[in-house]
């Protein structure tokens, strides 16, 4: 189990930062969540923070990445927004969880029934949530194999595709973006991966290739 401090935080490797993701899951499938005490974990992280991992994820209130990956207080700088969209701000932020403060890992993660997702695919029109959809546009256009008159909101196992595509193109925009975290990359000192949460069964699905 991951412990705060500076020194594992340092000897921690992307690798491993993904099997605490992956054992934590499966500790919250299992409603077998590990024995922490939250209170313990306020006073050891008053006076600093080393999280493992950054998360961006929606902001759905049924995807909280801490009880997703059964994860406690300072472990995971977790960013949500709406369809885990990228922008300039939340990519700052990525830099900063990286470079700045050391975590190993970062996770894109998107989820079944995604609102942001259907909204996109039915050319939702809203104030300021119609810029953000358009953001999703690319991930629709990437899906290519289900036909015009069945391109909606209505069709499960095309929302499915275009989710999994908008979590593939926010991962190709977050290095094509950040020289940075490319950077990071390239050097082995953080990996960068995606992953679907499914609402069904509590499960995560990680993208590896």
């Amino acid at each position: 189990m991951y412990k705060h401090s500076k020194e594992a935080q340092s000897n921690l490797s992307p690798a491993m930062a993904l099997q605490y993701l992956k054992e934590g899951n499966l500790r919250f499938v299992s409603n077998l969540r590990a024995n922490r005490d939250l209170l313990s974990q306020v006073n050891a992280t008053r006076d600093g923070q080393y999280p493992f991992a950054t998360v961006l994820s929606c902001m759905d209130s049924r995807t909280s990445v801490e009880l997703i990956f059964d994860q406690g207080l300072g472990d995971i700088f977790s960013i949500r927004i709406a369809g885990n969209i990228l922008n300039q701000d939340i990519l700052g932020s990525m830099e900063f969880g990286t470079q700045l403060a050391g975590s190993k890992i970062i996770v894109v993660l998107g989820h079944t029934q995604c609102g942001a997702i259907k909204g996109a695919c039915e050319d939702v029109q809203l104030g300021n949530l119609t810029p953000l959809l358009d953001k999703i546009k690319p991930a629709i256009d990437s899906e290519t194999s289900t036909p015009a008159e069945n391109r909606n909101g209505k069709n499960a196992e095309f929302i499915k595709k275009v989710t999994e595509y908008n979590v593939r193109h926010v991962i190709k925009q977050i290095t094509a973006e950040s020289p940075i975290i490319a950077a990071l990359v390239n050097n082995g000192a953080i990996k960068i991966v995606g992953g679907v949460y499914h609402l069904e069964n509590g499960a995560v699905t990680f993208f590896e290739e």
